[in-house]
């Protein structure tokens, strides 16, 4: 059963169409990675299922609820939470208060507070700053930090948008692994990623999206044996 489907999606940045009429959808449990060059239309994707964006035909549907015009907030409330791109953390702020930011729509605190003590033990690392500016961690703190707070809000699905950005491969292989923990635990995952390798490697599905256009669609393992993918995403 889909927990998000989308159907028909058109974007548009005043003239230039961005999304290209997409459909997709994906299942309660599932990772599923959307992949493509710079450009493609990934992140538009995700802002226009998170309420960032408004599309000009379409729908969006998350537990056969029609969120296409509803906006971010109350999205979020409904139990969609996104890792954005370049982590966006709030630089001045502490570790500890990003995320309690990301608990802004719940309301009760023990919960809150229980939440909060399980993203410190599954990112030790904010444990260890947690009074410290999020400014000055490293990049893959600050990663963990975007992951962290996204998960504050206990959502159904988390949407990531190129999560191994900028890191070193040993980060990149550390952050898969908290993306396959993450799923393992009951969140759903829609994944954007250049990274086309690790993130065929830990999907269940994948979609192709090329200039605002989905052009190939299957299961994840199907698209890492496919020549054309090798030879366009996996540098083979």
């Amino acid at each position: 059963m889909a927990l998000l489907e989308v159907k028909n999606l058109s974007v548009y940045y005043g003239v230039i169409q961005a999304l290209k009429g997409i459909s997709f959808h994906v299942d309660k449990g599932e990772i599923v990675a959307l992949i493509g060059a710079n450009g493609a239309g990934k992140t538009t994707t995700l802002h226009t299922i998170s309420g960032l964006l408004r599309p000009k035909t379409g729908e969006i549907l998350y537990h056969d609820r029609d969120i296409t015009k509803m906006p971010g907030a109350q999205i979020v409330r409904l139990g969609m939470a996104q890792v954005p791109e370049g982590r966006r953390v709030f630089a001045d702020l502490t570790v500890e208060q990003n995320l309690r930011l990301g608990a802004y729509t719940r309301t009760d605190s023990n919960k809150t507070a229980a939440t909060l003590e399980s993203i410190y033990r599954r990112f030790p690392r904010l444990k260890e700053r947690v009074r410290q500016p999020a400014g000055t961690l490293s990049g893959g703190e600050q990663q963990m930090l975007a992951m962290g707070r996204a998960l504050m809000s206990e959502p159904d699905i988390i949407l990531m948008d190129e999560p191994s950005m900028g890191l070193s491969p040993i980060l990149v292989n550390e952050v898969f692994d908290i993306i396959k923990a993450v799923h393992e635990e009951g969140t759903t995952v829609l994944l954007v990623e250049q990274n086309a390798r690790k993130a065929l490697a830990i999907a269940d599905r994948a979609y192709v999206l090329e200039t605002g256009t989905i052009t190939m669609e299957g299961k994840a393992s199907d698209l890492l044996n496919d020549e054309n993918i090798r030879k366009a995403y996996l540098g083979e």
